[in-house]
């Protein structure tokens, strides 16, 4: 991993991407895109009840073109957007309480599946690695896990009850079959299936009695290897937790993660999005319109791991800032996504 640190860092824009008739809330980069000669895919979606798909003009080029817009399914807001593995299926979750997934048919993309069940609005959708299970969370306080089966169809196979407030989103574990999500009631929930009986649980509340957060939590993101997870918060804070990753691999659900550390004063609103990029660093979005970057420091507190603040740009939306992803092929381009219906696409360069 490159040392960080020691670099002067900046954040350029490099295009403002336009067309969403109400706010964006959700990213996602294709997977399968954005590395050997094929150009970036990225996926938003918005309260104008739209996914607008824009790919990159040529893998060297900085700029992004909408390519389509796909509409008339969802009937309200659609909070949440992620493609499969294999970048071959986009899954989509709207205000509707439905979550739709979507196949490339040539240039259009077509909605093959509908996932009804939530009683209301579905705020996150996620793919496990290998693209067999999708979970879903709502604000009927659920989360739902779907088994991928033949020709199109979706088997629930499992609905999580324990959270006591709205489910904001939900996450699958990069290397192993955990799910995590995180909620209004100010805690982050671990998943795991019995093995012998493929029964899933919560095996884990990482809540304010275990140094977790005092309000809401918004989001999560995982470390490229696993062993690392940044959350969120209401409260104005990130926290970072690490696992015993050769126990967790080992397939011990008991694996507990702890907490490492606390950013605390460098939010002073809400901080609605994070992503942790495949070299390290931390992305933030927040409700004070700017972008702030961290990364660990080598700097090694007693206490463990430090991170220190690498940048924050001021005034990069003209409203709240409800995601921030990084692109997943490593190339420094992070997309961002706001209140004033724009998505900006930025790249991270040294000065």
């Amino acid at each position: 991993m490159t040392l960080l640190e020691d670099e002067s860092l900046k954040l350029t824009e490099v295009q403002r991407l336009e067309g969403h008739t109400d706010r964006v809330w959700g990213l996602a980069w294709n997977p399968a895109t954005g590395a050997d000669g094929v150009p970036a895919v990225l996926a938003s979606c918005s309260g104008d009840k739209t996914i607008r798909i824009w790919q990159q003009r040529s893998p060297s080029s900085a700029s992004f073109d909408c390519k389509a817009v796909l509409e008339d399914t969802h009937s309200r807001t659609v909070r949440s957007c992620a493609w499969s593995p294999s970048g071959k299926q986009l899954v989509t979750a709207s205000f509707d309480a439905t979550t739709a997934i979507w196949e490339q048919n040539g240039s259009d993309f077509e909605c093959v599946s509908t996932l009804e069940g939530h009683e209301n609005e579905v705020k996150s959708v996620s793919w496990n690695a290998s693209g067999s299970l999708v979970a879903t969370c709502s604000r009927d306080k659920s989360v739902w896990i779907w088994e991928v089966l033949p020709g199109n169809e979706y088997d629930c196979v499992s609905v999580l009850q324990g959270h006591t407030q709205d489910v904001k989103m939900v996450q699958w574990h990069p290397t192993v079959d955990a799910l995590f999500s995180c909620s209004y009631d100010n805690t982050i929930k671990v998943w795991a299936d019995d093995s012998d009986s493929d029964d899933w649980h919560c095996v884990q509340t990482l809540g304010e009695s275990n140094s977790g957060h005092s309000s809401t939590v918004w989001a999560l993101s995982f470390n490229s290897t696993g062993d690392k997870m940044v959350t969120c918060s209401d409260d104005l804070t990130i926290k970072v937790w690490d696992v015993d990753i050769i126990s967790l691999q080992s397939g011990d659900g008991n694996a507990s993660w702890r907490h490492v550390c606390t950013m605390s004063g460098y939010h002073d609103r809400t901080i609605f999005s994070v992503h942790w990029s495949k070299e390290g660093i931390i992305a933030t979005g927040a409700a004070d319109d700017a972008i702030r970057l961290f990364a660990e420091s080598q700097d090694h507190s007693v206490d463990g791991a430090l991170y220190k603040l690498l940048l924050k740009k001021e005034k990069a939306h003209d409203m709240d800032i409800n995601s921030v992803q990084w692109s997943s092929t490593g190339n420094r381009l992070l997309a961002s996504a706001s209140d004033d219906g724009t998505i900006k696409i930025w790249k991270l360069e040294s000065i």
